[in-house]
């Protein structure tokens, strides 16, 4: 987590590293983070520390609980379940107007993200499949055509990577979401928005059950009394 003071701005490579510490999993949902602590890890100043968790705050990854400070953000299986409503309706939206306005050029981008999201899948770290998942999403909401749809899932982009990483750590779904991906990819290789769409819409809802299965097991350890 130590930043480097001469490759990039000192604050926007502590809220990267941050970023990246909670995706990893280093720190847990609902984990206070302390200010002292990340001044050892990275290596930085408390100003530049409390500037990077208000960035952090804003982009959903950290929360500000009174009388305790801030701690890594908790997605509810509430949330969730609202934040699936919208991701669904959004990428399946992307998904079928890529189906209708994509290059040739894009749609070959969109083949070779999808094999280095699989390798991702089969031979990386979670940080590998977050960043994996990020590039390929950028190929497919570029090739859509339609701005609009991005700059709606910006703001929900932190929670959507950490229910993806949540939804990714159910044993079997990464292998089984590359297969659902590489349906809509046929949708979208007949040049067929309907089939894309029905077959994004088949990821998302699978991806959806993984996800809330993972929190609920998730909040039913943390609420079972200890013996």
């Amino acid at each position: 987590m130590r930043v480097d003071r001469i490759a990039a701005p000192v604050r926007q490579q502590t809220v990267r590293n941050i970023r990246n510490a909670i995706v990893k999993g280093r720190f847990r949902p609902g984990e206070r983070l302390v200010e002292r602590e990340l001044c050892e890890l990275t290596g930085v100043s408390r100003t530049s520390i409390r500037e990077a968790l208000r960035q952090l705050e804003t982009e959903g990854f950290v929360t500000l609980i009174p009388n305790k400070g801030p701690c890594v953000a908790i997605v509810t299986p509430e949330e969730a379940k609202d934040l699936y409503e919208i991701r669904q309706v959004l990428e399946a939206l992307a998904y079928r107007l890529f189906a209708e306005r994509a290059a040739p050029s894009q749609i070959n981008d969109f083949r070779h993200a999808l094999a280095n999201l699989e390798k991702a899948y089969n031979e990386g770290t979670p940080q590998d499949m977050v960043e994996g998942s990020d590039d390929f999403y950028d190929v497919v909401l570029k090739g859509c055509g339609n701005k609009s749809i991005y700059w709606m899932l910006r703001p929900l982009h932190a929670r959507i990577t950490l229910l993806r990483k949540t939804s990714l750590s159910k044993p079997g779904r990464p292998a089984q979401s590359i297969k659902e991906v590489k349906r809509i990819l046929e949708a979208i290789e007949r040049h067929d928005p309907q089939g894309a769409w029905n077959a994004a819409m088949e990821n998302m809802q699978n991806a959806e059950a993984a996800a809330m299965d993972m929190l609920r097991r998730l909040h039913t350890v943390k609420e079972s009394p200890s013996r």
